[in-house]
């Protein structure tokens, strides 16, 4: 059997064994969720200012909340194999819809923020590895501990700021500008031009941990054996950096990036309310202050989906920057 085909029966392979972990992170999220006190109808019942307890108990049994919560659970798991995630009662429509209409915008968000601080990442990690323990080694390093140790909604709000107040260079907030109906080419640049600051200030956490990995990465790669046997060939510096070394250093980087995509949609909160990006994880805060479970279970869903699938191809892009990794 050749390498494609294997690579093709492990990707079906660890695809099946996602679905049980998948619904085992469900059943998990959906008991802590109930953990808490008070549900959807008490926060409804709030927000009206008054409600008699008959109207309340008429309500869940509406909603399906006066049932067990064995009962609920396995009607919701019943629902989810049936790809139906329920129905939200804070913004009165079905949850699949709004989460999709709300998923794009994270999307184009988490995919720019893992381009732009991986790829920038990898670049400054390895111009600090090749001038260790230079002026330039030293600028990186402090660079990338000024930008960890900076708080997002800080980076936002100075973004804000400078380049769009005081230079009125990017807008301030939204995905697009809607009121100007811009489409094709048009509708594409007016987003990207709305996302340039959000992403900056989303990636600029995660370019830190890039460049510190890579610089430790590159470095650890240079002491090992077979640097030191290319080096007493007579193997140029560039040629050991570039060919060997910097293709076994990127292993533990794509690493970190798979694990981060279920981290992003957190972190993303942030970003989200500063610029008010209509993304999931401004859509999952809500809806945990209003006890929108099947709201949250839906997001949940999906994150764990992602991280499932990003680590899958992760494993895939294993393979290719290191042919010595069998997959069987």
């Amino acid at each position: 059997m050749n390498r494609s085909s294997k690579i093709i029966r492990y990707v079906s392979r660890r695809l099946i064994q996602g679905i049980p972990i998948i619904l085992a992170i469900v059943v998990l999220n959906f008991f802590l969720l109930n953990l808490a006190e008070g549900d959807a109808v008490d926060v409804l019942a709030g927000e009206a200012g008054s409600a008699t307890p008959e109207y309340m108990e008429e309500m869940r049994k509406k909603f399906g909340l006066d049932k067990p919560l064995p009962v609920q659970l396995a009607v919701y798991l019943k629902n989810v194999l049936q790809l139906d995630l329920g129905y939200s009662f804070r913004h009165d429509m079905q949850v699949t819809e709004l989460i999709i209409d709300r998923f794009w915008p994270t999307l184009i968000l988490m995919v720019s923020t893992i381009l732009l601080a991986v790829g920038f990442g990898v670049l400054l990690g390895l111009f600090a590895a090749i001038n260790l323990n230079t002026w330039k080694d030293s600028m990186v390093s402090v660079f990338a501990l000024i930008t960890y140790a900076t708080p997002l909604f800080w980076v936002g709000l100075m973004m804000i700021i400078l380049f769009s107040i005081k230079n009125d260079w990017f807008p301030t907030s939204g995905m697009e500008n809607s009121a100007m109906f811009y489409e094709g080419f048009e509708r594409v640049k007016d987003i990207a031009h709305h996302l340039v600051l959000p992403t900056i200030t989303l990636s600029l956490f995660y370019l830190a941990l890039y460049t510190r990995m890579m610089r430790a990465s590159m470095l650890e790669q240079y002491g090992q054996d077979y640097v030191i046997t290319a080096r007493a060939k007579g193997v140029s510096e560039r040629r050991i950096t570039f060919v060997h070394v910097l293709r076994n250093a990127l292993l533990p980087v794509v690493t970190m990036a798979g694990v981060q995509v279920g981290a992003l949609i957190g972190g993303s909160v942030i970003v989200e309310s500063v610029f008010a990006w209509p993304g999931l994880g401004m859509l999952a805060f809500e809806s945990l202050f209003a006890r929108d479970l099947n709201l949250l279970l839906g997001i949940f869903l999906l994150s764990s989906g992602l991280v499932v699938a990003v680590n899958l191809v992760v494993d895939v892009v294993y393979c290719f920057l290191d042919p010595r990794i069998e997959v069987n």
